[in-house]
């Protein structure tokens, strides 16, 4: 295919310096970046309601569309209400901190994403870091809670215990075990703030995610957040749940409040969007059928360890046997990312606040899948990682 870099959307294939590359960098897993029903809904809001009020919702950036699209949430998750954002990561950050106050307690998986931490750290509450998926762990912090409460009581009574998690934890690639922590939640008297931006749209027979994904209804917890920029081919967050906890958060939330509301044809992207979900299943299908395959034929590359489960969309490559010095592992990393670029390949190195991170992860290579990959495709990324390990890993090592 011969197509220009302006003409060729950063879609399942990207342009990089004047060559097409097969894109595993960019976060689009459902692959409806191009749709045409799609580009064509937003271009139509676009003559309709022009470019925006350039104004948060509160003010005058609230437009009908607005309140259509979180209407179709409502309806596609079967909740009370949907907050609509108009930004994706600072969605979450913004939802911990306009519940967890500085009396507060928040216990937080040491495993979660930097816009989770820094909502943690925004709210000014007391936070408890769990170690990454242990549910014991998170049980001992939760009882030796329970005791401060009994030696102050005054002080319990302002307390609130919340459980911070992420469906799909985007530093790791595994998924949240949501059951034992409900379990958990009901037995110590906690709310739990889910954050669903890898799972939304990717997990689930209909992709609603990790409620879904484990039979449970949005009601088992108490707020679901999201980035909508990962699966729905737009911009902007949401946050859902039941009507008279989410009714905090039109007044409460910075990110809401004080954020120029989403501009109509970005509403309209999402809104089409769930119209293709609710329309074909097949959608979430592919997705999850990329993924596995993914994982299948990444698993077992000599000089590379793959890690997360199947059903994630997002997946590390990390050394089998890291330095003690973290630049040079990144480095030899850098440099099987470079060879794939010259091979048509598009990967991305992990990157992170390295000062700012709760744990900094090793360093990786992070793999996005597209839901419209081939197997083909899929087989052709997995040749060209392996062969730049091969060349740049061993020759590294001898």
């Amino acid at each position: 295919m011969n197509k220009t870099a302006a003409s060729l959307k950063v879609g399942k294939h990207i342009m990089i310096k004047g060559q097409e590359c097969l894109n595993m960098a960019t976060w689009n897993f459902l692959g409806l970046i191009g749709n045409k029903s799609i580009e064509t809904a937003a271009i139509k809001a676009l003559k309709y309601w022009g470019v925006g009020a350039c104004s948060p919702r509160g003010f005058y950036g609230t437009f009908e569309i607005h309140l259509e699209c979180e209407e179709r949430f409502e309806k596609f998750m079967n909740t009370d209400m949907a907050v609509l954002y108009s930004h994706g990561s600072p969605t979450v950050s913004s939802t911990i901190a306009s519940y967890s106050k500085r009396c507060d307690v928040i216990f937080c998986d040491e495993g979660a994403s930097f816009p989770i931490v820094q909502g943690c750290r925004t709210s000014r509450s007391t936070v408890y870091y769990f170690r990454h998926n242990d549910m014991e762990h998170l049980e001992q912090l939760l009882i030796e809670q329970q005791q401060r409460d009994k030696q102050n009581p005054k002080k319990a009574k302002r307390t609130r215990r919340y459980i911070t998690v992420e469906a799909i934890y985007a530093n790791i690639g595994d998924i949240c075990p949501l059951p034992e922590i409900i379990k958990l939640r009901n037995k110590y008297k906690a709310r739990v703030i889910l954050d669903e931006s890898i799972s939304f749209g990717v997990l689930g027979k209909n992709g609603r995610g990790l409620t879904e994904h484990f039979g449970l209804s949005l009601d088992a917890v108490d707020v679901m957040s999201a980035s909508l920029e990962n699966s729905f081919a737009s911009v902007g967050g949401i946050s859902m749940g039941k009507n008279w906890i989410l009714w905090h958060q039109r007044m409460g939330s910075l990110g809401y409040a004080f954020s120029a509301s989403q501009p109509p044809l970005s509403v309209a992207s999402l809104i089409q969007a769930i119209n293709l979900l609710e329309q074909d299943t097949c959608l979430v299908e592919k997705c999850q059928a990329a993924c596995t395959e993914c994982h299948e034929k990444l698993t077992g590359i000599d000089g590379l360890a793959l890690g997360g489960l199947p059903l994630s969309p997002i997946k590390h490559l990390r050394l089998t046997e890291p330095s003690d010095d973290r630049q040079d592992d990144y480095y030899k990393l850098q440099k099987i990312v470079d060879f794939a670029q010259k091979e048509g390949v598009a990967l991305t190195m992990a990157n992170y606040l390295n000062n700012l991170e709760h744990i900094l992860p090793e360093p990786s290579i992070r793999i996005a899948v597209n839901g419209a990959l081939l197997s083909e495709e899929i087989d052709r990324v997995a040749s060209v990682i392996k062969q730049g390990a091969r060349e740049i890993l061993f020759a590294s090592y001898s």
